[in-house]
């Protein structure tokens, strides 16, 4: 969230400000990625015969302290995507203003095709002015940030439908409002990719 802040209140942000973002950003899907493994694979071990000498409380024990894991990973991975949302919302609000400063107005969904093309040049072709240079120069910035932001949450929506399915199959008490709250997730998540398809 720091780094977020920091990249949308900077006029032209540093590029080492944005590396160390998408460093953050990488080293959190690893971590998401190993913990998303070891959860699993600590459920395989009580479908196992690891557990055939363990009693029946010790398992029981076991099998929800896994069930907190997994619904706490849960818990903080949704945060995390709605941190990446958030930041994508707020990032392209400043692309809009920045289009609006060198005499460009677009609708929303004029904004989504051309961050979706690829190309920030549909809208600036025409402009010369050494301020709305700056300006365009933030834009097709900001641009590259939004798609790999966009990248980043199609790679999320994978992980929540995993984790959904993997706290769905557990039966456990509650998992039903972990799902629900996943499910919104991956229908904004399933939005934003289909946004990304066009």
């Amino acid at each position: 969230k720091k780094q977020h802040s920091i990249i949308l209140s900077a006029p032209n942000p540093e590029g080492r400000t944005k590396e160390e973002l998408e460093e953050l950003n990488e080293e959190i899907k690893k971590i998401a990625n190993k913990i998303r493994a070891r959860l699993k694979a600590i459920e395989q071990s009580f479908d196992q015969g690891e557990n055939a000498n363990r009693t029946s409380v010790d398992l029981r024990i076991r099998k929800t302290q896994h069930s907190v894991l997994a619904h706490k990973f849960v818990e903080v991975m949704t945060e995390y995507n709605e941190t990446q949302t958030l930041f994508r919302e707020r990032s392209k609000g400043r692309i809009q203003r920045q289009l609006e400063i060198t005499g460009k107005t677009t609708t929303d969904e004029e904004l989504e095709e051309m961050l979706e093309s690829g190309n920030p040049s549909i809208f600036t072709s025409d402009v010369d002015s050494q301020i709305t240079r700056q300006a365009l120069n933030e834009i097709e910035s900001r641009h590259k940030d939004i798609m790999k932001l966009e990248s980043s949450i199609r790679e999320l929506h994978e992980m929540f439908m995993d984790m959904a399915m993997f706290v769905e199959t557990q039966n456990v008490m509650n998992a039903s409002d972990y799902v629900e709250h996943a499910k919104e997730e991956t229908k904004k998540a399933v939005k934003y990719q289909s946004k990304a398809r066009r």
